[in-house]
């Protein structure tokens, strides 16, 4: 060139070249922006140096990321494509990519060269080349969503690696935490189901550090024999792109080719596909969250105790747990989709109680799922707790009623003497005494009741198991109540000799007191009050027949309740009274020392039976792992005497324990004795 001619420089030739060019560095950032690009797209250069290339429009992001990739790490490429101008017009343009490398050889940025195509043919094969692969992505994408199983979901897009962008093989790799892992394949060997491997030396990693989302590698920019996937014989390229689910990476795909050539088409492919995936598997994630929540919650209802129903709008059954089923007997098919078996509540937070078909009572509670306008019914079943209910007012009923009688009456002879004794002859003011003192014996024997069946139900009383003469026991009681009814013939039948019995003699004596002394009171008419006694195989059995009102069908368990006088002899009208706990406390110390009582309608009258255990031999232990000796713990009272009793205080000398008979043990250091107060007024039914 001639000295007196200047030489062109760059700045001059890219001002006068006729094509657009544009630079990008590596971060993609517009560095040249000629004259031409300025009057193709209408933007001035200092509207769009230092910034992001704004020509390329949103439906084509994907392929210009991986034209730029597939230049960065091969050849020139050039292709037909469209752009976009500032005023939003789409033109049809050429587009020739190179990459730019610095001084020292590494990659520096891009170059593009861009004109208009005016091959109205190429354009159409491009276009119809692009509908056609938009056809093959939606069968393929199609497929992915065609399930919503986590796992399914990862198979069909590692299939689908293959088939859309033609790789040779593919695979899912997971991101968890700081490792990832190979959690699905396509044609690689089934032994790599799970590797795993550090993030900061995978691919993956590396793709996550450059902040694209696709990254091409092949055997000319590093090695791959080190990676787990030089399994597929004569690898070459791997492309790689991320895919995020909700905003953030979840996981990459990886499409291996080892015969094929890896083209831009083939990138944008893998990063739309990559797009779709994220959508894919953020479906099966919301959907085994969804499934995962209704096991959970299935779980909870299931194990509840509580019946658990769920009523649509409509107020019909959509779900049923298993307490429901139980509680109510009707069975999921009966009653989903109809209303339930029961009434619901009126307002919502208001309990109410319903009583079903075969007894039982339930608490229904009702509440309201806003955002679906469905109602949760929450029921339970109390009628152990009605049963209370109505023990306690049964009990504060006639607990007044008894208790009020002898206050009364204690109360008239009390002020009738204080205001009237210098009037009173001696006889006059004894007979008053005597009755203040016989009303107030039956106070005590009356609180006493009371308080031993509160010590019973709280498991306080504590018998022995010791060996004892029954038969002396029955002679005892047969011959104290002998005399207190001259219109009943109190008797004894059975052998001379009973197998020796192990238990208590002292509760057993109190069951015998309370069972002939309902006999006596609900026999009111008189008549024969029966004992018998005889050997079984292990137990003996002692009955007490009467012949007075008997029991109603039904009754023969409820009259061991608490609080309880059922049948003809508790309808409250022939006036026996009582509080209703004697047959209550007489079972529970019956059974515990092994025996039982029970209770069976006559054609006339009623029979108790009374079971106690036979004791097993002198060579075996005399206690029978039973309670003997056991001291009662802190705070409990010991056993009442005279509680049962029938006999008075006068008589008491006769009915002392034999010499063989052994006696609950209190907190204190004396045995008791079986003393007897006077008469109790205690019903059969407890």
């Amino acid at each position: 060139m001639s000295s007196e001619r200047a030489p062109l420089s760059a700045e001059a030739v890219l001002a006068s070249s006729a094509d657009a060019v544009v630079g990008l560095d590596s971060e993609l950032r517009v560095t040249v922006w000629n004259p031409a690009a300025e009057r193709m797209f209408g933007w001035r250069a200092d509207e769009v140096l230092g910034g992001d290339l704004p020509i390329v429009p949103a439906d084509l992001k994907g392929e210009h990321g991986a034209v730029l990739e597939q230049v960065r790490s091969g050849s020139p490429l050039s292709l037909y494509t469209r752009r976009v101008r500032r005023d939003g017009t789409v033109i049809d343009v050429r587009i020739g990519a190179n990459r730019v490398s610095g001084a020292d050889g590494r990659f520096a940025g891009w170059v593009i060269n861009l004109y208009p195509s005016d091959n109205d043919v190429q354009a159409q094969r491009s276009a119809m080349e692009r509908a056609r692969l938009v056809r093959r992505l939606t069968d393929v994408v199609v497929d992915i969503n065609a399930d919503l199983s986590l796992k399914s979901v990862l198979d069909r897009i590692s299939r689908g690696i293959t088939e859309l962008t033609g790789a040779d093989a593919g695979g899912f790799v997971l991101l968890n935490e700081d490792r990832v892992e190979l959690v699905s394949l396509s044609e690689l060997s089934d032994e790599l189901q799970g590797f795993t491997a550090p993030l900061e030396d995978s691919l993956f990693g590396e793709l996550l550090r450059s902040g694209k989302s696709v990254l091409l590698a092949n055997e000319d920019t590093r090695g791959l024999q080190d990676l787990v996937w030089a399994d597929l014989p004569g690898l070459h390229t791997i492309a790689l792109c991320v895919s995020n689910v909700h905003g953030r990476p979840y996981g990459a795909l990886y499409a291996l080719y080892s015969q094929r050539k890896v083209g831009h088409v083939e990138l944008e492919l893998l990063e739309l596909l990559a797009a779709h995936a994220g959508v894919a598997i953020g479906n099966a994630l919301a959907y085994e969250e969804l499934n995962l929540q209704r096991v959970h919650e299935q779980a909870v209802a299931d194990s509840s105790a509580d019946g658990i129903a769920v009523l649509d709008f409509g107020g019909r059954v959509r779900k049923w747990n298993r307490s429901a089923v139980e509680l109510t007997g009707y069975t999921v098919d009966a009653v989903e989709g109809r209303h339930p078996p029961f009434p619901l509540p009126a307002c919502h937070g208001q309990p109410i109680k319903h009583k079903l078909k075969d007894g039982r009572w339930l608490e229904i509670l009702m509440a309201r799922i806003p955002r679906t306008h469905e109602w949760v019914v929450d029921f339970r079943d109390i009628t152990a707790q009605k049963a209370m209910e109505e023990e306690r007012e049964d009990f504060l009923a006639t607990s007044g009623h008894e208790l009020r009688t002898p206050i009364t009456v204690i109360h008239g002879y009390a002020t009738t003497l204080m205001r009237k004794w210098a009037r009173l002859t001696p006889d006059s003011q004894y007979e008053a005494v005597g009755t203040i003192a016989d009303r107030s014996s039956a106070l005590v024997t009356l609180v006493d009741r009371l308080q031993l069946g509160s010590d019973v139900a709280r498991g306080e009383i504590q018998v022995s198991r010791d060996r004892f003469d029954l038969l002396d026991v029955l002679r005892q009681a047969v011959s104290a109540f002998r005399p207190l009814s001259d219109r009943h013939e109190v008797s004894l039948d059975g052998p001379d000799a009973l197998p020796p019995t192990a238990g208590d003699s002292l509760a057993t004596g109190m069951i015998m007191d309370q069972l002939l002394d309902n006999a006596l009171k609900f026999s009111p008419g008189g008549g024969r009050v029966h004992v018998s006694a005889r050997a079984e195989a292990e137990t003996v059995a002692v009955t007490v027949d009467d012949e007075g009102v008997g029991l109603r069908p039904g009754d023969e368990e409820r009259i061991f309740d608490r609080f309880v006088q059922a049948g003809a002899r508790g309808d409250g009208e022939t006036g026996f009274g009582g509080l209703g706990l004697g047959l209550y406390i007489v079972r529970q110390l019956a059974r515990d020392q092994g025996g039982d009582v029970t209770a069976h309608r006559l054609e006339r009258g009623t029979r108790m039976r009374f079971t106690v255990p036979v004791h097993p031999g002198e060579d075996q232990d005399p206690e029978l792992g039973g309670d003997s000796g056991a001291v009662e713990p802190p705070g409990a009272d010991p056993l009442r005497t005279g509680v049962f009793g029938a006999v008075p205080l006068s008589d008491a000398s006769h009915q002392q324990p034999s010499s063989h008979e052994s006696t609950k043990t209190s907190q204190t250091p004396e045995a008791l004795s079986r003393q007897r107060s006077g008469p109790l007024r205690a019903s059969r039914a407890p």
